[in-house]
């Protein structure tokens, strides 16, 4: 026991560190305004001293531009609102936050989870945890507050650790949070970021939000099989167990619960089957007309659609079936919640969206990966040691920023282009950036759960703290980012699509 104390010592020391380094950064909307300020800055700069360079497929010449020009400065009032509204994560977002919220208000979401984790064999717990975390992401931020708090009560109840039913739920939830069964919003809004940064050197290229899809069903078995091991063979023989109480029993199904339920999933054989009507049959509607095209790309491009269509209907169905929703209007209600929850999301996109856009019209952004890409060539790297590169960057920099849209929207513009140009598609770069994100996600204080999470493990021991969680919570981490790496390179060496189109 003094060697584990004195890890956890030593683990706190470090965590206490990084917070203090942490909490001296700007918040992520000051970071875009300076960022901003920055490129105006730079602009200027860049455009008295001449700066250019050829583009190395169109042979176009590139200057730098700058927005303290008369024409900078009218293109930024002009261009200020239509920089935001264009934005592409935005309206996918808000389109797909409509039927989520109304699949949460209706208790759909958290009765799914609950199903997922409560119906769990003994020996398969671990994994039917890590699991529905892993699933939980396409609510966003469902299984933070849902299936956590909850997945600790069914180890308790179980005779086991509520600590490793917490660290195993926290893994999935977050560690796991690029992987799913299910395209959500996050594809959406990462997809939406890379079509605008791969815009700034290939104007015709898109980012489908499904260009993952295959590559993150692999992962979701990846991240359920590593995270139970981890949880079964590391973290849960370093805890105690708890004593027995009957205040923790696992929560009773719900009879009305389970009726609106089987609704839901009679209507979800429906809705699947009324997709594949859309694209399989030869003159289907929502077919693509080019026959040499991907069948399914009209459908894939408007897949975010279809998801809130999907929610809409599925959390009607199961909020009246349960007596949740009452009124005529409930399910309104819940969209507009769920919209109200978006304002400091919206507020961060504004100021990223006018940075993306000032990078690319000044012509830095088109610069800066031309040169850096020249400069990249030079060190002669596999395009797998590149996104192996890509990756460790990408963890780094998540230990000391948070939001992942926010940290995409800042890295995308600059490595997208500058990969691609190496010869790495955006798709590949896009997944290399989300398996760093999600894996050091649940070692580092800034992610903004992070302190709920403590809260969650201070319930059941009064003297944890973030250290504790930290240590509870590394092994996931270094297993993720080591293996699942390890699982990119292979994937790409054998020359799978990462997914359709």
């Amino acid at each position: 026991m003094p060697d584990n104390h004195q890890k956890i010592a030593l683990s706190q020391r470090w965590l206490n560190k990084l917070e203090r380094a942490g909490n001296r950064l700007p918040h992520p909307v000051m970071l875009f305004i300076y960022f901003c300020a920055a490129v105006i800055f730079v602009s200027a700069l860049s455009n008295f001293f001449g700066v250019n360079t050829d583009h190395p497929i169109s042979g176009d010449n590139i200057a730098a531009k700058s927005l303290l020009s008369a024409d900078g400065l009218r293109w930024m009032v002009s261009s200020s609102v239509s920089n935001f509204t264009n934005f592409a994560p935005v309206g996918s977002v808000i389109v797909a936050i409509l039927g989520i919220a109304v699949a949460e208000g209706s208790g759909l979401l958290a009765c799914v989870l609950h199903a997922l984790a409560s119906k769990a064999p003994k020996p398969m717990l671990s994994s039917f945890i890590v699991f529905a975390g892993v699933m939980s992401s396409i609510g966003f931020d469902s299984g933070y507050v849902v299936l956590i708090p909850l997945a600790a009560l069914i180890f308790r109840a179980a005779g086991r650790s509520p600590l490793a039913g917490i660290a195993a739920a926290f893994a999935g939830v977050s560690g796991g949070y690029s992987a799913n069964l299910l395209l959500g919003p996050v594809d959406a809004i990462l997809s939406g970021i890379s079509s605008e940064a791969i815009g700034l050197v290939a104007p015709d290229r898109q980012v489908l939000t499904s260009a993952n899809y295959y590559f993150t069903l692999a992962s979701t078995v990846f991240i359920t099989v590593v995270g139970a091991w981890v949880n079964e063979k590391i973290v849960e023989p370093r805890l105690a167990k708890p004593a027995t109480d009957t205040d923790t029993a696992t929560p009773i199904d719900n009879s009305l619960q389970s009726k609106a339920l089987r609704r839901v999933g009679v209507f979800s054989v429906i809705f699947v089957g009324f997709l594949f009507a859309l694209v399989v049959p030869a003159n289907g509607l929502m077919r693509n007309p080019d026959p040499n095209g991907l069948a399914a790309l009209p459908l894939l491009n408007g897949i975010v659609v279809f998801i809130a269509l999907y929610a809409v209907i599925a959390g009607v169905l199961f909020g009246y079936s349960t007596g949740k929703f009452k009124a005529q209007h409930d399910w309104i209600t819940a969209m507009e919640s769920g919209l109200a929850s978006l304002a400091s999301y919206l507020v961060l996109m504004f100021f990223a969206a006018q940075f993306v856009n000032y990078f690319n019209w000044t012509g830095l952004g088109a610069i800066t990966a031309i040169n850096g890409a020249h400069w990249l060539a030079g060190l002669a790297l596999s395009k797998i040691s590149l996104l192996v590169s890509f990756i460790l960057i990408s963890a780094m920099i998540n230990l000391l920023i948070g939001s992942a849209s926010a940290k995409w929207a800042l890295m995308a513009p600059i490595f997208v282009p500058m990969l691609f140009l190496l010869g790495v598609d955006p798709e590949s770069a896009q997944m290399a950036y989300r398996i760093g994100d999600s894996s050091t996600n649940i070692i580092t204080p800034l992610m903004p759960y992070f302190g709920v999470v403590v809260a969650f493990v201070q319930r059941h021991d009064k003297t944890a703290g973030m250290g504790t969680l930290m240590a509870l919570m590394l092994p996931y981490s270094l297993c993720f980012l080591l293996g699942w790496s390890l699982l990119l390179g292979l994937w790409l060496a054998a020359g799978l699509p990462l997914g359709p189109g």
